[in-house]
């Protein structure tokens, strides 16, 4: 290639030249325009490959690195005033990372996390700034949780998308535990309800920790500034999003950047680029500036509406509400002492853990994503319903006295042996899955709001059952199983029927499926003709 090629991304002339607002880069470069039959040709012919072992190293590094400030601060510090703050923070990022980038919004949201940890942090003895605190983090988390998902697809290679976007969930798993912590603030003390890896966190400072002593809160607390600082500081070590440069007009800068994480100048490098432009361009070509009322057009209403219902059949599948009460389902389920249950919900979390670690790195992007969302969904409604039918005719002991033991009965056994293939099953599919999966059925003009809609039905979906579980253990008891079970069966039939699939294939052909659809018959006809 010669260095203007290489400076400013692969040249292809047009016979016929069509003004759009990606033609001009905002420095002042020309950049070339796409001919759009013989590129989608090219498009429709060309193989992509997962990159050179630099460039799959560098974009691992990068998912590691937004998923660890993402999805691990989400699983280790999500109390009910963090999920008010973090569902505003959904729609608050969107317009800042149109504007800013998702570098920038990313350093915005770890900068916002980090005060508001450390107001918590402080012993201020006012309830009230800490409940600040609180929603001033959640912004930052809220804010954070749209932006991964999205950075993360937009810069990873088609093969392994599903791969590096379920990384958020693993990180999730890594974070989370049920815990309680006690905070000291004066001559009161408050008991916090939230999701820890400080399960061990906690238990390390009540054991070594006088539990009269601030530092048995503050710890647990300050712990989530390394995470959240190391997102900020990471963001120096990563390049911009290739979509959002080449959105903004900035082609020579996205041809760097996306030659920086593929490490590699080829000829399918160069095809990438060129695809990307032109699933861009087209979304120009359609209307020149964005409106809110085309939210509302047929073709983006049905997206934004999968993206609210995939993240709501998340949350109602059930997973969420044992991660926040596993500790009371499981002694609604072999009853006994505190400590069995509490024994039971360590082994869930690990459970969850390594489940998760075998669809990131074996399973991801082996199979449809909508085979996976089915099965996965079908295979939580059998444990549930099963569970259910266990409890309710095969009740368990009553519950021990403090101090006392009570044995687990064998349907004890089989029903937490249940619950454990339950939670196998979501972390195989509907836990990861929704990341990745929303943010790839966008366009890039819709992406900022299309995501921020999905995860806002996430943290809203979140806080609705975070409240309502502990009723619903105690009012249905085992209907709570049957409940949660026929919920996964019906999200099985809207896995199948209504989700489109995307596995495999590049964002814009994702956006643009008709014109991708009539480039794959131009190929066939030339085909056709060639061997005739």
């Amino acid at each position: 290639m010669t260095d203007a090629t290489s400076s400013r991304g692969p040249d292809i002339q047009p016979e016929s030249p069509v003004e759009s607002p990606v033609d001009n880069d905002e420095h002042g470069e020309s950049a070339p325009l796409i001919e759009t039959d013989h590129w989608r040709s090219n498009t429709a012919k060309m193989k992509m490959k997962a990159g050179t072992r630099l460039g799959l190293i560098r974009v691992w590094w990068l998912a590691f690195i937004v998923n660890l400030g993402g999805g691990f601060l989400f699983g280790y510090d999500s109390g009910i005033l963090q999920q008010l703050g973090g569902f505003v923070g959904c729609f608050l990022v969107w317009p800042m990372t149109n504007a800013l980038g998702r570098r920038r919004s990313l350093m915005v949201s770890s900068v916002t996390f980090c005060i508001g940890a450390l107001i918590q942090t402080i012993n201020t003895h006012s309830l009230p700034a800490f409940y600040v605190a609180r929603v001033i983090a959640g912004l930052g988390l809220g804010s954070a949780t749209v932006v991964v998902p999205m950075f993360t697809s937009e810069m990873a290679p088609k093969e392994i998308r599903g791969t590096l976007g379920g990384m958020f969930q693993w990180m999730y798993t890594w974070g989370t535990q049920i815990s309680c912590t006690k905070l000291n603030l004066g001559d009161r003390t408050y008991v916090i309800l939230g999701i820890f890896l400080s399960y061990w966190v906690d238990y390390g400072v009540q054991k070594n920790v006088a539990s009269s002593m601030a530092m048995q809160w503050q710890i647990p607390i300050a712990l989530q500034l390394i995470p959240a600082g190391l997102l900020g500081l990471s963001m120096f070590t990563v390049t911009e999003s290739v979509r959002w440069l080449t959105k903004k007009g900035r082609h020579a800068e996205a041809w760097e950047s996306l030659k920086w994480i593929r490490a590699d100048d080829s000829q399918v490098t160069e095809d990438e680029m060129q695809e990307i432009r032109y699933g861009v361009e087209m979304e120009f070509q359609a209307t020149e500036g964005f409106r809110l009322k085309e939210l509302i057009q047929r073709q983006n209403l049905y997206p934004l509406a999968m993206a609210f219902a995939v993240f709501t059949a998340q949350q109602a599948t059930g997973a969420t509400a044992f991660a926040y009460y596993s500790t009371q389902y499981f002694k609604k389920l072999v009853g006994g002492s505190g400590s069995q249950a509490l024994l039971l919900s360590g082994i869930f979390g690990a459970v969850k853990v390594v489940a998760c670690a075998c669809f990131v790195f074996l399973i991801a992007d082996r199979f449809g994503r909508r085979i996976q969302l089915t099965v996965g969904a079908l295979c939580m409604a059998a444990c549930l319903i099963t569970t259910a039918v266990v409890v309710k005719y095969k009740p368990p002991p009553p519950a021990a006295p403090a101090g006392g033991h009570t044995n687990v009965t064998h349907s004890g056994i089989a029903t937490v042996a249940l619950i454990y293939l339950f939670v196998i099953a979501y972390n195989l599919s509907w836990g990861p899955l929704p990341w990745p999966y929303v943010s790839e059925i966008f366009s890039a003009r819709i992406r900022e709001p299309g995501v921020a809609t999905g995860v806002a039905a996430q943290w809203l979906w979140n806080f609705v059952f975070t409240l309502s579980t502990p009723y619903m253990i105690t009012n249905l008891g085992w209907g709570t199983f049957l409940l949660w079970g026929l919920f996964d069966t019906v999200i099985a039939m809207f896995s199948w029927t209504v989700l489109t699939e995307t596995k495999g294939k590049s964002l814009e052909e994702i956006a643009h499926v008709d014109t991708y659809a009539s480039s794959k018959d131009l190929v066939e006809q030339e085909t056709a003709s060639t061997k005739g």
